[in-house]
């Protein structure tokens, strides 16, 4: 990432698409933590796949704001949600034709990288074999082609937290079930290894992008990888009685042939005294 401000600055104002949503909901909470003014955009009241949307956004927007893009409709799992996913992108590029911004940060996913055997990095790459990735890339390509001012692409691999509304499988499911003292059946022996980034640290980075007005690409992840086994016996044992870990019978294949990893050197390197959690201090 590049900083057009080398100390952080206050945004004069952010407007938040998908503000109550569970990403752009973290990353409003923190920067009204900060007391920098945030417009929250989103549905009910807000829907970017409905005509005049564009306009609306138009008339919202002002030239000295930074636009934090975060709304979708995801996991993106067939063409139908691919076509809405674009419509919303479509608004959003058109609204920044008819009013410029100051910034804009995407909110991507590590979806559009090409699985490696390697630990992947912002330069590996991207080639994703999901409808969710190719949604992604593709308003990724948009806004670089739309806005030509400074652009900021985040890509968070799998986000956790409490206030996760997808109940993915993972730690939030894991979680949930153990506090409801029900059993945490895997897929499989739960023998796939990930990395998973906790939803605070995602929007402590986006502020700190905020703050910097950086461009570039920063990968939102931890940098390491815990087998689902090793999430689900972690969550198990915190609860009081201890739940019971059960495998099942794998029906498919394993996502990303069961190990995906990351090297985060470059955003820890951009950002001296952020840090990302563990997944045990996270889950926690």
């Amino acid at each position: 990432m590049k900083h057009l401000f080398a100390q952080p600055r206050k945004p004069h104002r952010v407007v938040a698409l998908g503000a109550g949503g569970f990403i752009a909901g973290a990353i409003v909470r923190r920067l009204k933590e900060a007391a920098i003014p945030v417009e929250g955009l989103g549905r009910p009241g807000f829907d970017l796949t409905k005509p005049g949307a564009a306009e609306t956004l138009a008339r919202t927007l002002r030239s000295e704001d930074a636009l934090v893009f975060a709304s979708a409709k995801a996991p993106c799992k067939n063409l139908e949600m691919l076509r809405e996913n674009l419509v919303m992108a479509e608004a959003v590029c058109a609204a920044l034709r008819k009013q410029p911004v100051a910034h804009v940060v995407y909110i991507s996913s590590d979806a559009v990288y090409k699985d490696s055997e390697a630990p992947l990095t912002e330069d590996s790459s991207a080639e994703p074999a999901s409808y969710h990735g190719i949604m992604h890339l593709a308003r990724e390509v948009a806004l670089r082609n739309e806005f030509s001012g400074p652009l900021a692409l985040v890509r968070p691999t799998l986000v956790y937290g409490p206030d996760d509304p997808h109940n993915g499988y993972g730690p939030n499911r894991f979680r949930r079930l153990a506090a409801a003292g029900k059993e945490i059946v895997l897929f499989g022996e739960g023998e796939e290894r990930r990395d998973h980034v906790d939803v605070e640290d995602v929007a402590e980075l986006v502020f700190r992008i905020l703050t910097h007005r950086s461009k570039g690409i920063a990968n939102a992840v931890s940098g390491e990888v815990v087998s689902f086994r090793e999430l689900a016996e972690f969550a198990a044992s915190r609860a009081s009685p201890r739940v019971q870990v059960r495998s099942t019978p794998r029906t498919g294949p394993m996502p990303h042939n069961g190990y995906r990893l990351f090297d985060n050197r470059a955003v820890l390197a951009a950002f001296p005294g952020f840090r990302f959690r563990s997944w045990r201090e996270g889950l926690a």
